[in-house]
């Protein structure tokens, strides 16, 4: 195929149908066996990521790519009640205060009612992205119960965005954190939604893309999203 934008931008758009047809069947297989969801996850994503040509792997270590993973633990998955976030203000910190305000200012809302505040996500390159924070997972982990912001993306089609930090970071995981859900990407894990449930399997933790390049422009997890515990699930960098 010949190069140029509409070509990548076909190239984009066979990625995230594949990445949406892959957790369609993760949610599928993991009604019955989650741990089947994930070894199909993992094998899946590695070729895409090895394959694909929209790959976020640079081109030249395609080849010998071979993501890593933690083992897996049944104990990482947990089917949980969003907790509803009211206001949708988060705090201001030092860093993020003046972007905070600068997206609540620019946002415009699509339906007449009240106006949930924009939010800054921290970014790794280029101009912030706006989120709203909807609510939280209060989430029991065996090492200690934390409590995890629910984003969601205001933008044409939406979706939930949860990324997180957790002292894994850095040193057997990605510097700047890891998401488990992106479902504007097709980063779905499933849940109810008339019972206010979502899947969170730490399992499927994974990077952003600028994890592997960075060129690539990913928003990050803000204060409220850093865990002061370990979550060995997931990829990992080593």
């Amino acid at each position: 195929m010949e190069t140029g934008a509409a070509s990548d931008k076909l190239l984009l758009a066979d990625w995230r149908r594949r990445v949406n047809e892959l957790y369609a069947e993760v949610r599928r297989v993991a009604a019955s066996d989650p741990r089947a969801a994930w070894d199909l996850w993992r094998d899946t994503r590695e070729r895409l990521y090895r394959e694909h040509a929209s790959s976020p792997v640079p081109a030249e270590a395609r080849p010998g790519f071979a993501a890593r993973y933690f083992e897996y633990d049944p104990g990482l998955r947990f089917e949980l009640p969003v907790v509803a976030d009211p206001t949708g203000v988060v705090a201001d910190t030092a860093d993020t205060a003046a972007a905070a305000d600068a997206a609540s200012a620019a946002a415009t809302p699509a339906t007449t009612g009240p106006v949930r505040p924009a939010w800054a996500l921290p970014i790794s390159i280029g101009p912030a992205i706006s989120f709203e924070r909807v609510g939280w997972l209060d989430i029991p982990f065996d090492s200690g119960a934390a409590r995890l912001a629910l984003f969601w993306l205001p933008e044409y089609s939406g979706g939930f965005f949860l990324p997180f930090r957790d002292q894994t970071n850095g040193a057997e995981t990605y510097g700047g954190g890891r998401y488990l859900l992106d479902t504007a990407k097709g980063a779905d894990l499933g849940g109810d939604g008339p019972r206010g449930i979502v899947v969170a399997d730490f399992n499927f933790a994974f990077h952003p893309s600028c994890a592997f390049d960075p060129r690539w422009s990913c928003p990050l997890s803000p204060p409220e999203n850093r865990l002061s515990i370990p979550v060995r699930g997931g990829e990992r960098v080593r």
